[in-house]
């Protein structure tokens, strides 16, 4: 009788034990399950499933279910979530070399993007791993354009227009360009543009597509200003105390995760200037009377970026500069 308990007893064990080792991962991010973002990091979870037989599954937490946006990064290091993803500039407060990637009109492609994220990477690491966190990978969003109501040639042209400002980056750029800053949150851009509040903004044309805004903005250049980056992050002592063979499928999903996310991005931007153009906006590229004075502004921005953040600043940027190939 004992013996039998005893089975009983270590049978309930073990089995307790494979239930918990099955508990699913949750992944917390504030955005929308079907922005390409959210599809990424499904097709790394499913990726991982497939390659540990089921003995890791993560669960995606879209919409902010789990964590508002701005508390992911705190959700994760607290245990609320094993995983989250979150835009790096929102942690630009707390670790301030994550901020390179508002710095404005630095970057002309994605090929910039991808060396300034090269650069930046490591310190970004570090200060995840300072906070108990690791980095797995970072994806951008499309490329920050110009909007106007009107044709834009020389930032000169932008003087006395009402441009609409998010932030302390945005309205100094409204500032210096002689335009008046409008603070209008991202829900409210379609309003803002359909009662006319706003003659120009710079933002992306996917968000320009998802708010409707072509009838009252005819223009957008493709100026680039700046490509912001999600980043994805797991926290350190949930990692660790995976199996190896676990730790790997994760750390081999997430590298193949990053390329894909990329171009993702270039698609969704692609689609979004496409669907700009159908419904009869002008998309092109800036003059050079435009795109080169916004480029001595972005030296400016990040001259001041680096006295303000100090000597890591310029473990981005003396690299990032001098691997430019014009």
């Amino acid at each position: 009788m004992f013996r039998r308990t005893w089975l009983l007893g270590a049978a309930g064990t073990l089995l307790h034990a494979r239930a918990a080792a099955a508990a699913p991962w949750k992944l917390a991010t504030g955005y929308r399950a079907e922005s390409f973002h959210a599809r990424n990091l499904l097709a790394l979870a499913q990726s991982v499933e497939a390659a540990t037989g089921g003995g890791l599954r993560i669960e995606l937490h879209a919409n902010g279910s789990l964590a508002p946006l701005a508390q992911v990064a705190d959700a994760v290091r607290e245990g609320r979530a094993e995983m989250g993803e979150t835009i790096m500039t929102g942690l630009a407060r707390a670790m301030p070399i994550a901020g390179a990637d508002a710095v404005p009109f630095i970057t002309r492609h994605y090929d910039d993007a991808r060396r300034l994220w090269t650069h930046q990477r490591p310190l970004v690491e570090r200060a995840f791993a300072e906070r108990g966190l690791r980095v797995l990978y970072a994806v951008p969003w499309p490329p920050q354009g110009l909007y106007s109501a009107r044709p834009i040639a020389a930032p000169q042209d932008l003087r006395g227009l009402r441009m609409r400002t998010y932030n302390a980056t945005t309205v100094r750029i409204a500032e210096l360009l002689g335009a008046t800053p409008v603070d209008v949150p991202m829900p409210e851009v379609g309003r803002a543009v359909a009662e006319g509040r706003i003659d120009t903004m710079i933002t992306s044309a996917v968000t320009g597509v998802e708010n409707r805004v072509w009838d009252g903005l005819k223009h957008f250049y493709d100026i680039n200003a700046w490509f912001p980056k999600n980043i994805v992050f797991v926290r350190e002592a949930a990692f660790l105390a995976l199996p190896a063979v676990q730790r790997d499928a994760l750390a081999v999903a997430a590298a193949a995760a990053e390329p894909r996310g990329w171009s993702a991005s270039q698609a969704a931007a692609r689609e979004s200037l496409d669907e700009l153009r159908r419904h009869g906006m002008k998309v092109e590229l800036p003059a050079a009377t435009l795109s080169t004075p916004l480029r001595r502004l972005g030296e400016r921005f990040a001259l001041e970026w680096i006295r303000e953040v100090g000597p890591q600043a310029n473990a981005i940027f003396i690299p990032y500069y001098s691997s430019s190939t014009t």
